[in-house]
């Protein structure tokens, strides 16, 4: 592993832990019950969080699974997963808190998700 790589691993757990601690603060701070804009401001927060936490886990794992070689492209690959957890999970907390959260709709995002991002990685 290069000194960039630990430093931006290093950076993106710490923004993780940053946003995390932003949800703990909507989360205890604002009642969502009732209120459309806080309702999905959380869910695009936690979505944030999920997303920025994931992305330095998925560089790792690629890091890991390639005998600790670092491949060009391995972050760019890492960052999409991370905004694709980011994106699911943001739009299945947004369904949950508007009350139109069910399992079909649910696994049809998960699935579609990872077929788009199975079709995208690829190698060619």
């Amino acid at each position: 592993m290069e000194h960039r790589d630990r430093i931006a691993a290093i950076a993106l757990i710490a923004l993780a832990l940053v946003c995390w601690v932003a949800v703990g603060i909507v989360l205890v701070r604002v009642s969502p019950v009732g209120q459309a804009g806080v309702q999905v401001a959380g869910a695009v927060l936690i979505g944030v969080a999920c997303g920025v936490t994931a992305v330095p886990l998925a560089w790792l794992a690629v890091f890991g699974r390639h005998r600790r070689i670092a491949y060009r492209g391995d972050w760019m690959r890492a960052v999409r997963r991370g905004a694709w957890v980011a994106l699911v999970v943001a739009l299945l907390v947004a369904l949950r808190t508007q009350h139109a959260f069910s399992m079909p709709i649910a696994l049809f995002v998960v699935v579609m998700v990872a077929f788009v991002e199975v079709s995208l990685s690829v190698q060619r």
